[in-house]
């Protein structure tokens, strides 16, 4: 187990470096890579560099030769002059890197990713993100294209030099040298630079990358009228990877990206992969500020870069598509991801203050949560002052590795706020529990609210927070009788007064998810039907449907009647459709198995996955019985007739699915069968195939399927990952067997391992099925995959991270599926952490 380390300890570097020099000599097997650092010194100390899994040729000091032994997985040279070059030449075979950190081999293609301590496998080297400077590269290679951060100095017939002159950490380092092509254009910034734009893709596949590359011009359009950032470099290069653990990664410059989030085709890409495609390459982007400018001094602040650069990419896609659905859906995302991990033993601050292994904090916490506390300051501070901060963070911090502390500051310079209580959203952990009642007497409503959080590891106490509660309130005949206001909740308990009212009006609560809290309220179906018939804020009307059918549906799975309201309410959702087909689409959506269960044990029950998932499937047949006619009306109403992946046509395809998932309950399949087979693009295909899968049809479209696409890669994750997916509960660990004995289960691939294994663990009712076979199957694989990607390995591991939740012979199987993990011999320190961390939860 890895040494814990604690955000108190951290001490700066005692030296900086003026220039990092690198030449590597590729070869599969016996990479060498020299160095010349120039150090200065700037405190007392020694020099201490990371390294794992080197052979050193070479150390020198000012040219002079230097012996010194590694102690672990560091180098210390003692008794330094106050300035020195250092040097040293390494070998490493990139070959045997399947762990997909420092320099590895994808598909013959070289190719690396440092994020977060992945430059230590490469050189000896300060690998922490407080030590900037800018990079010179040289790359000799036979490989047709060399591709480093920053702008090309030259190239030559096995050679290529590359310098980036903005100071960067090591985990900004890139190379990528393969045979590939570009697909180009270029963009001209607001102070009129040309910037040359590229693309890279393996031969055959530029046809898959224009998309990609209009959402980079559109990305870079969108953060100077946004944010006043434009580009700094001549060229901006972006390079598509099969092998790779993450989305993407950032590197100035040159940014990385899984293949999956680059390629695109209507043919071959669904409309959420579309709009995944825009709002990564505009995340990514978007760091070359908010991350690459502006770094963060240690990997404690992780959320620094990440929550801002996440609530950037939401806003970009906002702007590009429709606002509200976004925002509907990034709440969906962040209550099935970050919620859950709040609820559990993975708990932890969107600024931890300790960890064991740091890739295991690329979590829900840092990224959507801490997003959302960016969201609440802007909601708080208000759009001018939110930009006037923001100039000032870039004008102040440009170039420097900064903290939570240095952020804050910035706010309240810019505002003359004092935000020390607010700041206690980033320290501590834990979702607050939002509690309301109301009493109306003679005009007057008065509302108190009420705040807890429930103890998390490490934090037992937790003090109130800031809470900005946005509400409207909408009279008994559906008039909004307030406009939103903003609400700020301080206190433990606190009181709000509204006066001049002529008759009780309903409580339109937290419109826009104005905080990332759960709320409990006493509320009528009577008044969430109202709300979800009347109310002018769109996620609170999405809201107000989506509470009436998660109540019906924990009725029905917990052994009472329920969800009347919810289906007669659906008829006014029905009748608007057609005005906004993604709204209506998202309000037509049942709660998912996984929702159910968590907001069943929230309630103080012990969920059942099988009742959950027979509660669940009983409605939809009673809704598609119900309203047959209109789902028959819309699903033909909404056929395009030329595919394009706009907001506009995404939102009537998904309209379109939704009545197709209802109207396949009562025709067995018929119309999902044809619609397989005359569908033009991949995301009506995978729909319709979806269902065939559920109601058993899907033998021969499978089969199809598998013939049209086996030679592509990222379509046949697909095809691995609805199989488990959509399977009846009591078929789908044995449909997942079968595809994990295929040759083609290449499980050493990360999406190709992801899709199979997260689409049976996303099978609510078949992870947790009785037997204890799901917990079996996904427990034997992580335990092969963890001697050869650590990193996925852990994050997969999190699936387990609930089972304390359901029944006690269901914890006992899930106990010991994670107990055999946990005794695997040689087991890696980012799964050992977090297989000990799961099991040390509540029994």
């Amino acid at each position: 187990m890895a040494a814990t380390q604690y955000l108190a300890d951290w001490q700066a570097y005692p030296f900086q470096i003026d220039q990092t020099r690198l030449t590597f000599h590729l070869d599969p097997r016996a990479t060498r890579v020299l160095s010349q650092i120039e150090f200065r010194r700037i405190a007392p100390g020694d020099l201490v560099l990371d390294g794992v899994g080197l052979t050193t040729l070479h150390l020198a000091i000012d040219g002079k030769p230097v012996t010194a032994t590694p102690e672990g997985e560091r180098l210390v040279i003692r008794d330094l002059p106050d300035a020195f070059t250092f040097q040293a030449e390494v070998q490493i075979d990139p070959q045997a890197n399947t762990a997909l950190e420092g320099l590895y081999l994808s598909g013959g293609m070289f190719c690396t990713q440092c994020e977060a301590q992945g430059f230590r496998h490469i050189t000896w080297y300060p690998d922490r993100p407080d030590v900037m400077a800018p990079f010179h590269v040289t790359i000799h290679s036979d490989m047709p294209v060399l591709l480093s951060n920053g702008n090309p100095v030259s190239q030559s017939a096995g050679m290529a030099e590359w310098h980036d002159p903005w100071p960067k950490p090591a985990y900004l380092f890139a190379l990528v040298a393969g045979d590939l092509r570009a697909v180009s254009d270029s963009f001209t910034t607001m102070s009129g630079a040309d910037v040359a734009l590229n693309v890279w893709v393996r031969p055959g596949d530029e046809p898959r990358a224009g998309y990609a590359l209009e959402s980079l011009i559109r990305s870079m359009q969108w953060d100077e009228r946004a944010y006043g950032r434009e580009y700094d470099l001549s060229v901006f290069n972006i390079v598509a990877v099969d092998d790779f653990n993450m989305g993407a990664m950032e590197n100035k410059g040159l940014n990385i990206f899984n293949s999956k989030l680059v390629l695109a085709t209507a043919e071959t890409a669904t409309d959420g992969d579309y709009e995944r495609i825009e709002g990564v390459i505009g995340h990514e982007y978007f760091h070359n500020w908010t991350g690459n400018r502006i770094t963060c001094r240690d990997w404690f602040q992780l959320c620094l870069k990440e929550g801002l650069t996440v609530f950037r990419d939401q806003q970009f896609t906002s702007d590009m598509r429709s606002a509200a659905v976004k925002r509907i859906a990034d709440v969906q995302t962040l209550r099935a991801r970050q919620f859950r991990e709040d609820a559990g033993p993975l708990a932890h601050p969107p600024r931890p203050d300790h960890y064991q292994e740091i890739n295991n904090f690329y979590t829900a916490t840092v990224y959507e949560k801490g997003a959302e506390v960016i969201g609440m300051l802007k909601r708080l501070v208000g759009d001018d002052a939110y930009r006037a901060a923001l100039d000032l963070y870039f004008s102040r911090h440009d170039g420097q590795a900064c903290t939570i502390e240095d952020w804050i500051a910035v706010f309240q310079d810019a505002t003359g706020r004092d935000l020390t209580q607010f700041k206690l959203w980033y320290t501590d952990a834990g979702t607050p529990r939002l509690t309301m009642t109301e009493t109306f007497t003679d005009g007057t409503l008065v509302l108190d609210f009420a705040q807890t959080t429930a103890p998390t590891p490490g934090q037992p106490e937790k003090p109130a927070r800031v809470i900005p509660i946005a509400l409207g309130l909408i009279g008994p005949n559906g008039d909004q009788v307030l406009d939103t206001t903003v609400l700020e909740m301080t206190d433990a308990t606190q009181s709000f007064r509204f006066d001049g009212l002529g008759a009780r009006p309903v409580v339109s609560l937290l419109r826009g998810f104005s905080a990332p809290v759960t709320v409990t309220r006493q509320m009528s179906p009577a008044d969430q039907a109202l709300l979800l018939a009347h109310d002018t804020d769109p996620f609170a009307r999405w809201q107000a449907g989506h509470d009436l059918a998660l109540d019906g549906l924990i009725a029905r799975a917990t052994g009472a009647t329920g969800g009347a309201e919810f289906i007669r309410a659906l008829a006014g959702v029905l009748d608007d459709a057609p005005a906004d087909p993604a709204f209506a689409a998202l309000c037509l959506a049942l709660p998912g198995d996984e929702e159910i269960a968590t907001t069943i044990a929230t309630r103080g029950a012990v969920p059942d996955p099988d009742a959950i998932h027979a509660a669940r499937r009983a409605m939809m047949t009673e809704i598609a019985t119900a309203y047959e006619a209109q789902f028959a009306g819309l699903y033909d109403a909404m056929a395009t007739e030329t595919y394009h992946p706009d907001a506009k046509g995404a939102g009537r395809r998904s309209l379109r699915l939704a009545c197709l998932a209802y109207l396949s309950r009562l025709d067995g399949g018929d119309r999902a069968q044809h619609l397989f087979a005359s569908a033009d693009n991949m995301t009506e295909r995978q729909g319709a195939l979806e269902q065939l899968i559920a109601t058993g049809r899907a033998a021969q479209p499978l089969a199809e399927f598998e013939a049209q696409f086996r030679d592509n890669r990222l379509v046949m994750d697909k095809w691995f990952m609805v199989q488990p997916l959509r399977a009846a509960p009591g078929d789908a660990v044995a449909r997942a067997r079968e595809l994990a004995a295929r040759p083609d289960f290449d499980w050493k691939n990360p999406n190709r391992f992801r899709a199979l294994i997260a689409g049976l663990t996303a099978n609510h009712a078949a992870f947790h099925a009785a037997d204890g076979s799901g917990y079996d199957f996904v427990a034997e694989w992580l335990m092969k995959l963890d001697p050869v990607n650590a990193q996925t390995t852990a994050r997969m591991s999190s699936a387990f991270e609930t089972f304390a939740r359901y029944d006690t012979a269901r914890q006992a199987k899930a106990r010991a599926a994670l107990q055999r993990i946990a005794d695997l011999p040689g087991l890696s320190r980012n799964t050992a952490e977090m297989v000990t961390r799961i099991l040390a939860g509540p029994a």
